[in-house]
């Protein structure tokens, strides 16, 4: 009796994996700050079910393959089978084996290339459909068809890339040129890129560059005199972090298509970003990525009140079709796919290193991370 007692008043643990050193961590850290924040809140009203939550975290340090090495401790010897955690596709393809083979749950938090489901991840991130989309309809109407594609070399650029391509083939726009850089790719990789994007004129830049380059992305095309009122980059992977990052000044003008933006007015956003920067710092921003890495805890804690087990199939079953009031507007775990239905929303950065948000859908848009609808639609219109 007294092990049953011990056992039911036990806190609940759970993995956070997110890297706070290296040339992820300058994203990665945000995505670490809204969990932790979200599990503060959660054990300050009560935890769940009366038990505390308890975060097991390691750093995997921007090492894809120390993913798969953390995951696979977290479940065989600190006895975790719930994780928050991955930003690169690259971290969660090492992290997909380990969960699937042992029964985990991960929660990625990261907008992703699409055309993934598995039964052990709950994708609370943009898939295409909820960014790729309306910004490339956004940057065709307002800047024109001729696209230069720039990306890290990693699955999801090369995958975001090639999506983007069929949507500018289908609307009959062009990449007029397609270059990748390393993850770790530092200023002068991109000399020889801003030389060729000043040859070849598109009418828009479009960055899948991660982490650390993305600043120095910007600043070679600020160094190369470039204007984004006329070319701008477009991006679905630059966030308020990397705006602070390469300097307001370098930012301003650009655009992303994200879900979140930190000036989302409503009152559950301003009570996430008054507590963000009161548990930060006022000067650090939210971003789409903290964000999504904060209401998925939520989104958890308010499955596992329901069922009081860590039991992946039980605890799966119950967050489909779950809802939460996020600080993006009400978000849904799409219980067809296991992907959020979630807001699309395009920003142009701003001189304060904020977003004003330029077009917004009415609501929240379906995940569909294999382009299902949109080829039906494509081969309507043909």
């Amino acid at each position: 009796m007294s092990r049953l007692q011990e056992e039911s008043s036990a806190p609940w643990r759970v993995g956070v994996l997110f890297s706070r050193t290296g040339f992820m961590s300058v994203v990665e850290d945000t995505q670490y700050q809204g969990t932790l924040l979200a599990i503060e809140e959660i054990n300050d009203a009560g935890g769940i079910c009366g038990r505390q939550l308890v975060p097991v975290a390691y750093d995997p340090g921007s090492d894809a393959s120390a993913y798969g090495h953390f995951a696979k401790r977290l479940m065989i010897e600190d006895d975790v089978s719930t994780i928050f955690g991955c930003y690169t596709s690259s971290s969660r393809k090492a992290v997909l084996p380990v969960v699937e083979r042992l029964n985990g749950l991960l929660w990625y938090p990261t907008l992703y290339e699409g055309f993934e489901a598995s039964p052990n991840v709950i994708y609370t991130g943009a898939s295409p459909n909820q960014n790729s989309l309306a910004l490339c309809r956004h940057l065709m109407d307002t800047f024109g068809s001729r696209f230069y594609l720039v990306g890290s070399d990693y699955i999801y650029p090369r995958e975001s890339n090639r999506v983007m391509r069929e949507l500018l083939k289908a609307n009959g726009g062009s990449a007029v040129g397609e270059r990748y850089v390393s993850v770790q790719a530092r200023w002068q990789d991109f000399l020889p890129i801003m030389q060729d994007i000043r040859r070849l004129k598109p009418d828009v830049i479009f960055s899948t560059v991660v982490g650390e380059a993305t600043a120095y992305l910007y600043q070679a095309y600020a160094n190369m005199g470039l204007d984004p009122r006329r070319m701008p980059i477009a991006s679905l992977t630059t966030t308020e972090a990397e705006i602070a990052a390469m300097g307001f000044d370098v930012g301003e003008g650009h655009i992303t298509a994200a879900s979140y933006f930190q000036g989302i007015e409503s009152d559950a956003n301003r009570a996430f970003v008054t507590a963000f920067k009161k548990r930060y710092g006022g000067d650090v921003s939210t971003n789409m990525c903290a964000e999504a890495s904060y209401f998925q805890v939520h989104l958890f804690a308010r499955a596992l009140e329901q069922v009081n087990t860590l039991d992946t199939d039980v605890l799966r079953s119950m967050v489909l079709g779950t809802s939460f009031e996020a600080p993006q507007g009400t978000v849904t775990v799409n219980p067809a796919s296991g992907h959020a239905d979630l807001w699309t929303r395009i920003g142009r950065a701003n001189r304060a290193g904020q977003f004003d948000i330029i077009d917004e859908s009415h609501g929240a848009v379906h995940a569909d991370p294999f382009l299902i609808g949109y080829g039906r639609a494509t081969a309507h219109a043909g």
